[in-house]
């Protein structure tokens, strides 16, 4: 299995004005960087993370999936998203943070399982309600 976590580089370096969603994303790429650590406990194959700009066409680095949107008379592509590819080739699209965090975390609770390691990312008050 390969993951891939895409998250705006202006958001996680808080360049939005929105703190909320700065400690949101900061969050996401701690939990993401963890998993990559332990990524062989679980059988995952890679894990790739990737910051997109403003102006990015919003090309993977690994995984060539995009979520988009439309908003009024505009397409939206998500700046934010989890794609999971499995054994088979299935692809599955995680855009909302709630959901990436939920899989994020329970990656690093399946790790705590097989190592003595305190492999845990202390989340940050948005992050603990998202989950919570």
């Amino acid at each position: 299995m390969r993951l891939e976590l895409r998250i705006c580089k202006h958001c996680f370096n808080g360049e939005h004005g929105n703190p909320e969603k700065t400690a949101v994303t900061q969050d996401m790429v701690e939990c993401a960087k963890r998993v990559r650590e332990y990524k062989d406990l679980i059988g995952l194959e890679s894990l790739y993370i990737t910051m997109v700009e403003e102006g990015d066409t919003g090309g993977a680095e690994a995984l060539s999936v995009i979520v988009a949107s439309i908003d009024g008379n505009r397409v939206t592509l998500a700046d934010t998203q989890l794609v999971m590819e499995d054994d088979e080739g299935n692809m599955l699209v995680y855009p909302e943070p709630t959901d990436i965090l939920e899989v994020l975390t329970r990656n690093l609770d399946q790790i705590d399982g097989q190592t003595r390691n305190d492999v845990m990312v202390e989340l940050s008050e948005e992050s603990t309600e998202l989950v919570g």
